[in-house]
């Protein structure tokens, strides 16, 4: 099954690089719908503590993860007419988990925007991508935002759902995306979700741990240059302990690193001002440091994507012998 889930890698990032995020009919639209009438049923007034929030997650991910796991039992066990039905099945799951191309899009029309010098559209197109107040951002903010999200979600985005992918196939990617779907849902420290959504906040911290440290070690390995290695391995290592999140810390600071620009600072969320540290080089973000940043991001994946392959292809050559 090694090799198929291999052929179903490579056929689902190709999906995504030539048919990109679909405009309709969006599982994970419909998931994001019926996830959030679970929770208005639950949390209800947003008084429901972390016990209603954990049983939320479970009805929302797990009948689905395990739906995934029964077609699997199911088809290949039938040969090679359910082997290869369960490998066009996964890739198209993998396909609708990724977020690869939907990236490289939405940096496409912030560069345009830098580019074309319009303040107001950038900060239109930057907003579309970050959580934070975009409204009165300066260019420095702006192109700080840009790239921050750029790095940020090249584990949540590409990286986690192709490991979880190679790791467990179907059900894990499943697993995965359902999981950072509830996350960015429910995964906010306000009143309504600071109880409610911790649940699901802990586990997308759990699955995203180990990819988030490959992509730190893979914009360490792809840096432009032995400095730049450098200094990606030094801000991973010793700046990623000043930031908020477990993961992505080590990649946003490796990234940044690798790139010798400055991110982090003052930043406006939801009419508050957060002082987030700073994290990276000493460098001022530039409109071509977006450019910098998505090859950067190309190549880590492009190397994750060669060890990965090669993971399977030693899981399915492996000598095994019976004992």
């Amino acid at each position: 099954m090694s090799l198929m889930t291999l052929l179903a890698l490579w056929l689902g990032c190709l999906l995504d690089y030539r048919l990109g995020e679909p405009r309709r009919w969006h599982p994970l639209v419909g998931f994001g719908r019926c996830a959030s009438g679970l929770e208005t049923v639950l949390n209800r007034a947003g008084k429901a503590g972390r016990v209603f929030g954990a049983l939320a997650w479970v009805i929302a991910v797990l009948p689905l993860v395990a739906l995934a796991f029964w077609v699997r039992m199911r088809l290949i066990p039938l040969g090679a007419p359910g082997v290869w039905l369960y490998t066009g099945l996964s890739a198209f799951g993998l396909y609708w988990a990724l977020g690869w191309r939907s990236l490289v899009d939405h940096m496409r029309v912030i560069r345009l925007a830098f580019a074309q010098g319009e303040l107001e559209a950038a900060r239109a197109a930057v907003g579309q991508v970050v959580s934070r107040d975009c409204t009165e951002a300066s260019w420095s903010d702006l192109r700080r935002a840009a790239v921050e999200s750029a790095l940020e979600n090249t584990c949540d985005a590409i990286v986690a759902p192709l490991f979880w992918f190679a790791a467990l196939g179907l059900p894990g990617v499943v697993l995965y995306r359902l999981s950072n779907t509830l996350d960015a849902m429910w995964g906010y420290r306000n009143e309504r979700f600071a109880r409610f959504g911790w649940a699901a906040a802990r586990v997308d911290d759990g699955l995203n741990w180990l990819p988030a440290r490959l992509t730190a070690a893979a914009f360490v390995a792809t840096a432009p240059g032995l400095r730049a290695a450098r200094l990606a391995a030094r801000a991973w290592f010793v700046q990623a302990r000043r930031c908020e999140s477990p993961n992505a810390g080590p990649v946003m600071c490796a990234g940044a690193g690798a790139l010798g620009v400055a991110l982090g600072g003052p930043s406006w969320y939801h009419g508050q001002i957060k002082d987030k540290p700073w994290f990276g080089g000493t460098r001022e973000p530039e409109a071509r440091d977006l450019r910098r940043a998505l090859a950067l991001i190309y190549r880590a994946v492009a190397l994750l994507l060669i060890l990965l392959s090669a993971a399977l292809l030693g899981v399915a050559f492996w000598p095994w012998t019976p004992g």
